[in-house]
């Protein structure tokens, strides 16, 4: 067993040494080198064969896009994790560093108030997804919660059946989506396979910031033939139409007499998310009880499982997506360790198994 090896970099002298030093303190990280820019990051990485870099946006003489490009054409599966500011141009940074190979981003902990509270921001940010990158590599456990034990092919789930039996051809009224870590490209593949004339609304919880948010609806709707937006308190769902949580809003459902609308909340965090999938998915299965389909994508941690349980509870369909094609399969892993998955598929299979379910109907 040995430390997880970390390059840093970054250009500003008060971030690299708050990073290396709160990842320095963890006694199985080793911060091994740092590097002001991109071009120096690269030099360093063949000398210094680092497990994982964290890596800023904004940079002189090679910024971080520039770096990530010319990274992922030599070291396809080294983790790099985008260190990003959340602003709206941080936002739409980080979806293109995704879109070009990122592994995942975390915010900079900005106008935190304090050193110790930015440490302690990296300590929970960042730290857990350099372990569950990196530990294996390591030969450490990876963490508990963040990653569920895969099921073998010949040990597959045992499905729970439903408290209230679910009819073989039980109509559908809404499609609901729960995603975290390496969702904007699963989302960016699954939604064009849905076609514009869609006869359900869409729902998604995407972890994500402010901005980042809005962004990423932007972002899809220009690639998909559905509306896609960011929700807002008050809108009415129609079919056709998708609508992503807010960043740092919980988003939930209220059925009114002329139809269900969409309500926003600031309530606590569920799963250490705001928003998070748990309360979306609640307020979906009481409204439409059987007549969910709900579909969780890759992700670190569990959110989503408590409210898959409920679905499932009230005769509600629920499909994960796999662990090869995930990023990480926590939370489809943890639905389909539950037994609370009715199908487990490819993500190039979702959105086509979507449409084949709502053609029947």
């Amino acid at each position: 067993m040995r430390k997880i090896k970390v390059l840093v970099v970054d250009d500003a002298v008060v971030v690299r040494k708050i990073v290396t030093d709160t990842l320095g303190s963890d006694p199985e990280i080793d911060v091994i080198a740092t590097a002001a820019n991109g071009k120096i990051a690269l030099q360093k990485i063949p000398l210094l064969k680092p497990d994982i870099l964290t890596l800023d946006i904004e940079m002189p003489e090679m910024d971080g896009l520039e770096t990530l490009a010319e990274a992922r054409k030599l070291y396809k599966d080294l983790p790099i994790i985008m260190f990003s500011t959340l602003t709206e141009r941080g936002g739409a940074k980080t979806l293109e560093a995704l879109s070009l190979g990122a592994t995942d981003y975390v915010t900079k902990p900005a106008n935190v108030g304090s050193v110790s509270v930015a440490m302690q921001r990296i300590r929970d940010e960042l730290i857990p997804k350099i372990k569950m990158f990196c530990s294996k590599k390591a030969g450490l456990e990876a963490p508990a919660a963040a990653i569920p034990k895969p099921i073998t092919r010949t040990a597959a789930p045992v499905i729970k059946k439903p408290a209230r039996p679910r009819p073989p051809n039980q109509k559908i009224d809404i499609l609901a989506i729960g995603v975290s870590t390496g969702g904007p490209n699963a989302l960016a593949e699954f939604f064009p396979t849905l076609p514009a004339d869609l006869p359900v609304p869409v729902v998604v919880v995407q972890h994500m910031p402010p901005f980042f948010t809005k962004l990423l609806a932007e972002r899809l709707s220009s690639k998909s033939p559905l509306n896609i937006q960011e929700g807002k308190a008050g809108e009415k769902l129609e079919a056709g139409h998708a609508w992503i949580a807010p960043g740092d809003y919980h988003m939930v459902l209220e059925k009114k007499a002329d139809g269900v609308y969409l309500k926003t909340n600031q309530e606590p965090q569920e799963n250490s998310c705001r928003p998070a999938v748990d309360p979306l998915f609640r307020s979906v299965s009481d409204i439409y009880g059987p007549r969910v389909l709900s579909v969780i994508f890759t992700g670190m941690g569990q959110d989503g499982m408590k409210g898959c349980e409920q679905i499932k509870e009230k005769g509600g369909y629920v499909i994960v997506q796999d662990e090869e094609t995930s990023v990480v399969w926590g939370m489809p892993g943890f639905v389909a360790r539950a037994g609370l998955a009715d199908e487990i598929l490819p993500l190039n299979q979702i959105g086509p198994k979507i449409v084949a379910m709502l053609k029947r109907q």
